[in-house]
């Protein structure tokens, strides 16, 4: 018997820790603007018209650049009501991580895919 504790502990312990990090509950992930404040998700999901403003380039003349006004926010504080503002979180989402709109879609952070929950998650204002 002594032989067969030796090998349940092990078993038990990984067990344990893989459905305690595969349990997490997802973060935030919601589309804001350059304020950081919250704006409806179909902003950043239909964002294909990219828009280029031009900057002084400091000798009388204009760069051209770049000019994307939403991008998603993953984790950190705040609701998912629209103009909340948000904070502590990323714009890249971090690798291991699962993200979730307030429509229910979640993001995993770092694997390149994204599936749909269901459900919506969703608060209207203040943090998880």
């Amino acid at each position: 018997m002594k032989r067969s504790s030796q090998v349940a502990a092990p078993l038990l312990a990984a067990a344990a820790l893989a459905m305690a990090t595969g349990c997490r509950k997802p973060e935030m992930q919601r589309c804001v603007d350059e304020q950081n404040h919250v704006v409806d998700d179909k902003l950043c999901a239909t964002q294909q018209t990219q828009q280029t403003q031009q900057r002084p380039d400091g000798h009388g003349g204009f760069i051209p650049f770049l000019f994307i006004p939403y991008h998603y926010y993953y984790g950190g504080w705040g609701g998912y009501g629209l103009g909340s503002t948000v904070g502590g979180g990323t714009f890249t989402p971090m690798q291991g991580r699962s993200y979730a709109t307030s429509s229910g879609r979640t993001t995993r952070g770092g694997f390149g895919s994204s599936f749909s929950s269901g459900g919506a998650h969703g608060s209207s204002s203040g943090g998880e």
